[in-house]
């Protein structure tokens, strides 16, 4: 390197390192308050360098922002929040969430702990990442209800793609199946039928996933196509009793070639 580029290269590190060392941009110089403002679920003295800690450790388990709980506008100063207003119906029930933390690491210490350590519970234990701690296949039914399975399809590539690996969500072949299954019992052939198919693109290795198509094609009434799924079933799984019992079941019957 030469020093003309080697200067270059300090004056750059210099200069990046002046910049992440300057307060950010729109945060106005904004410090915690030495005294909380309006506390329902915390000790009225309970110091700012704690409730610091408290509050970034909210966000990282939710994965979330103060505008979540806190009146304010996102990407404006913190100075022009309103931290104390109770308007924003999410401050509530975090402050609930917080007391039942408390209640239920009150209940771990009365068990035994079955390792070195005693089990505590945290907010991301069961958060995950996630603003509300519900299972894939939850998440997936709240859209199918409001809008459908080509909703919920939707919604689980843009979750697999955002969370997949953090551990918020069970990605895998059991999540849905299992969505599949509950849209079968509903009558929903053809919703099953696309859930069933996601998961075949997903693990297409999986002798389950596809009997479970065998049986959503079976109940649309799609009985040639029906045998082929058990069919592939029973290719990958020549084990699968289930698949080979069904198909025999619509070969007796003339439902396939």
């Amino acid at each position: 390197m030469t020093t003309r580029r080697l200067r270059r290269s300090l004056a750059w590190a210099f200069f990046s390192a002046v910049l992440a060392s300057a307060p950010a941009a729109g945060q106005d110089n904004w410090k915690w308050p030495e005294k909380m403002k309006n506390p329902k679920a915390f000790p009225e003295d309970f110091p700012a360098t704690k409730l610091s800690a408290v509050m970034k450790g909210f966000t990282r388990a939710l994965g979330v922002r103060c505008t979540y709980c806190h009146v304010g506008e996102e990407g404006k100063p913190l100075g022009t929040y309103d931290f104390a207003s109770d308007a924003n119906p999410n401050k509530d029930r975090a402050r609930e969430m917080y007391r039942m933390l408390g209640d239920i690491n009150g209940h771990l210490k009365k068990i035994t702990p079955s390792g070195d350590k005693r089990v505590n519970m945290w907010c991301h234990t069961c958060h995950g990442g996630r603003p509300r701690p519900v299972t894939l296949e939850e998440d997936l039914g709240e859209t199918y209800r409001k809008s459908g399975s080509a909703a919920a399809i939707a919604r689980y590539r843009d979750l697999r793609e955002k969370q997949y690996g953090r551990g918020g969500y069970d990605f895998g072949e059991r999540s849905l199946s299992a969505f599949g299954n509950e849209l079968l019992e509903k009558g929903d052939a053809a919703g099953a039928i696309a859930m069933f198919d996601l998961n075949a693109e997903q693990y297409p290795r999986s002798a389950r996933t596809w009997e479970n198509l065998g049986d959503a094609c079976g109940a649309a009434g799609k009985k040639e196509l029906a045998a082929f799924y058990y069919r592939k079933s029973i290719d990958l799984d020549g084990g699968n009793a289930a698949a080979v019992e069904k198909l025999r079941k619509l070969e007796t019957a003339g439902g396939s070639r």
